[in-house]
């Protein structure tokens, strides 16, 4: 659940058992809520550390493309106004790449479990780097129009579409630590974040609105080579090959969904946060941009917004260090962190008291953005986990567009900081929620139960399992 990461658009953002490990030793079998799998340990006896030198090169891959990508909205403005279109221009070209992402990333799913998602991560990358070079060919040339730039920003939707999926599932192969794994790439993430409408404005200053078209595209050929270098471990023991899916396309999807819908903490969580979507982060985006602005002036806004992005790297660095044995429980109690945000601006409250706010909202989001993507990545089988992911995402951006549209004239009827109030509310409704459904609350860490000979460590752990998945004996 992106919860995740980060992004104001979409997530992710945008983060098992392991599915495969080194080659070696003995296998632990590790069991949770939902999946069983196989932690594989090294000759001496360790576990795959997470600053492997692959994981390495998967860290650097997220962290470039994400900086890369929070500089995109600064190049579109930038470029677009230039060259005398308007604001709804802009919106339009940014529609188009999440219109493509949304709809098509569940089926992205289904190909990434019947494909090799490195290949397909790579193709990715390869796609948006020809298609970011070309937009950086119209603006230095000064041949825009607006059809062409939103014809790439589709072509870019598809290719995120197809790379999203295999997020998930790299993760756990690369590193038995996933929680530490995920803690560190929000991390990463969360400072490019910070980095990249800033390196924006210095390329646009100094060059063109080309030339961070140029550095965008530049981003996706070093996550591509870093992929390109990459070698992920083998999958475990009855997973799906690649490139050799069984049944048909729709069957593979029929089964993601099934899958999907058997486990109550996890479509539970999905319907909780379409919620969230509609109430909270919906009109908050917009608002909270409008209100801050014509109160305190575009720099304040930049305040707010940084000290948004620095509490997602506090709350990364805090996911380092904590292993709650109820994950989504600790992630939900986080949740509450994030009404501090909306509030303080429906308040009226003075910068300080906001960014405040700000940074103790992104805290509380970045850890739960951490712990559901442990969880998902942990409880799920490793051959529908990319389908599962998928489903995911989807369902998260679902409402967030209906929240956005519905915020205009919610604000124009009542007030904007009376719905940003009414948001903060909400905040904690939300988290309240998600603590209310057994499943979620309950949810044990995958790593928390040994399985033996003789089964589950103790039988409310195995009571619970069951809860979770039905479907499985």
């Amino acid at each position: 659940m992106t919860g995740t990461a980060s992004d104001p658009a979409r997530e992710s953002a945008g983060f098992e058992s392991a599915p495969g490990g080194a080659a070696g030793g003995g296998d632990d079998i590790v069991a949770g809520a939902g999946a069983v799998g196989v932690v594989k340990r090294g000759a001496e006896g360790g576990e795959r550390p997470v600053w492997s030198r692959d994981f390495a090169l998967f860290f650097v891959a997220r962290a470039i493309a994400r900086l890369g990508d929070t500089m995109l909205p600064v190049a579109l403005a930038a470029g677009l106004l230039e060259h005398g279109y308007g604001a709804g221009a802009v919106g339009l070209a940014m529609a188009s790449t999440a219109a493509a992402f949304a709809g098509l990333v569940v089926f992205g799913g289904v190909i990434a479990d019947r494909f090799s998602t490195r290949k397909l991560m790579i193709g990715a990358d390869l796609v948006r780097l020809g298609t970011q070079s070309l937009a950086a060919a119209l603006f230095f040339t000064g041949h825009v129009v607006l059809w062409q730039i939103c014809a790439i920003g589709f072509v870019n939707g598809v290719a995120g579409a197809v790379f999203q999926p295999g997020v998930a599932s790299t993760v756990p192969r690369l590193a038995s630590d996933i929680q530490g794994a995920n803690g560190a790439i929000r991390i990463a993430e969360s400072a490019a974040q910070l980095a990249g409408p800033a390196v924006a404005g210095l390329l646009v200053g100094f060059a063109s609105p080309g030339g961070v078209f140029a550095a965008h595209a530049a981003t996706y050929a070093v996550s591509a080579l870093c992929l390109l270098l990459l070698r992920l471990p083998p999958l475990a023991p009855g997973s799906r090959e690649p490139g050799h899916g069984t049944g048909a396309f729709k069957a593979d999807l029929v089964e993601g969904w099934r899958e999907f819908r058997s486990r109550t903490w996890l479509w539970g969580v999905i319907a909780v946060w379409c919620l969230y979507m509609i109430a909270v982060w919906g009109p908050t985006v917009p608002l909270v941009a409008t209100e801050v602005v014509q109160q305190h002036g575009p720099r304040a806004y930049g305040l707010v917004n940084s000290a948004l992005g620095a509490g997602t790297v506090v709350g990364g660095l805090l996911a380092l260090r904590l292993r709650p044995r109820r994950m989504l429980r600790a992630g939900a109690i986080a949740l509450f962190a994030f009404a501090g945000f909306p509030a303080t601006v429906g308040a009226g409250l003075g910068v300080p008291a906001m960014a405040a706010g700000a940074a103790v909202a992104g805290a509380g989001m970045s850890f739960w953005g951490v712990m559901w993507a442990t969880s998902v990545q942990t409880q799920v089988p490793p051959d529908v986990l990319n389908r599962i992911h998928a489903y995911d995402v989807a369902g998260s951006l679902a409402m967030m567009p209906v929240g956005q549209a519905l915020a205009g004239p919610a604000a124009a009827g009542i007030g904007a900081d009376h719905v940003l109030l009414v948001a903060g509310a909400m905040s904690l409704v939300v988290p309240i929620a998600l603590l209310l459904v057994p499943a979620i609350r309950d949810l044990i860490r995958a790593d928390a139960i040994a399985v033996g000979p003789s089964g589950p460590s103790n039988p409310s752990d195995a009571a619970i399992r069951e809860r979770a998945c039905p479907q499985e004996s």
